[in-house]
């Protein structure tokens, strides 16, 4: 409601963007698609609804009032919030209408995630189902915020994340390994080594990284305190999925999952660039929501403890 309880009608608030980016009431109509009059009505009511001028109509094309320049960007933050608001809202929607909601990282995502759901596809109905991929640290955050019942990722004992802290429910699904690799040169051998005189270029994982967080928590204990300053860090990403490509181009070595590059180790793309050592076992983990959840949720949860 603006001045005097009036209402406010949001094609005036087009209308008025429209002879903003014109400056001429017959063309702003026009594109509208609605008839002049109609159109200078709108225009009028809503400057009575904000209680000043917008436009100068005695200018030619209609220009925009110190009051008008100021409304402008104002009412375009506005529209733009609204619009979100209604994507935010829809996708909201969207994922309470689904009968399964999970968050997994983006390699687990192209790796375990389908093999893994249709197996437990053949031993229970699901209904639809909701999948986000992002990052390790994105993920908690969605079950942080009650947004998903389910997140897979990576996780080592070492290495607590946030959800271990907060102390969700955890069941390790499979395990993993991260492997150092690289692109090999002419003769077959690895571009970028391990345990040679030459610091090797390392591609890196981000501190959103699940798998960043465990290799920095164990790099001491497991490689000695000075593994970490031996290395030269030469790209850094979240994504597995990215560091393999790198590692592929023979830009470094990266620590893989077993799960992304086992091809590519049996076809001779990546080698092993730590001579069957420095390797990393991890788990495949699946989190839940604390909270009771919907029937086919629970037995989802009920069938992964039973092992199944």
């Amino acid at each position: 409601m603006g001045p005097g309880n009036r209402p406010l009608d949001l094609e005036w608030l087009e209308d008025f963007l429209a002879l903003a980016e014109s400056g001429n009431f017959s063309r702003a109509a026009q594109a509208r698609s609605i008839a002049q009059p109609a159109f200078s009505r709108h225009i009028r009511a809503l400057e009575e609804w904000v209680g000043v001028d917008l436009f100068d109509r005695s200018a030619h094309p209609a220009a925009l009032t110190a009051a008008g320049k100021r409304f402008q960007p104002l009412l375009q933050e506005v529209l733009a919030a609204l619009e979100a608001a209604r994507i935010k809202t829809r996708a909201a929607h969207d994922m309470a209408a689904a009968s399964l909601s999970f968050a997994a990282t983006h390699v687990l995502s192209l790796t375990f995630f389908p093999r893994w759901l249709g197996r437990v596809e053949a031993r229970l109905s699901l209904g639809p189902i909701q999948t986000i991929s992002d990052s390790s640290q994105a993920c908690e955050d969605l079950m942080l915020q009650r947004r998903v019942q389910f997140v897979l990722c990576h996780g080592h004992p070492d290495a607590p994340g946030r959800l271990d802290e907060a102390q969700y429910p955890m069941q390790r699904l499979s395990g993993d390994v991260l492997v150092p690799v690289a692109a090999p040169d002419a003769r077959g051998l690895p571009l970028h080594a391990l345990g040679t005189q030459q610091a090797p270029s390392v591609l890196a994982y981000s501190e959103a990284s699940g798998l960043g967080r465990i290799m920095r928590a164990i790099q001491d204990s497991e490689f000695g305190k000075d593994f970490a300053p031996s290395l030269s860090v030469v790209f850094t990403a979240h994504h597995a999925a990215l560091l393999r490509t790198m590692a592929l181009e023979g830009r470094g070595l990266a620590w893989l999952p077993m799960s992304l590059v086992a091809d590519d180790l049996r076809g001779g793309t990546l080698v092993d660039a730590g001579a069957g050592g420095w390797r990393v076992p991890v788990d495949i983990r699946l989190y839940r929501q604390q909270a009771h959840m919907a029937p086919v949720a629970e037995a989802l949860w009920q069938l992964v403890k039973d092992g199944a």
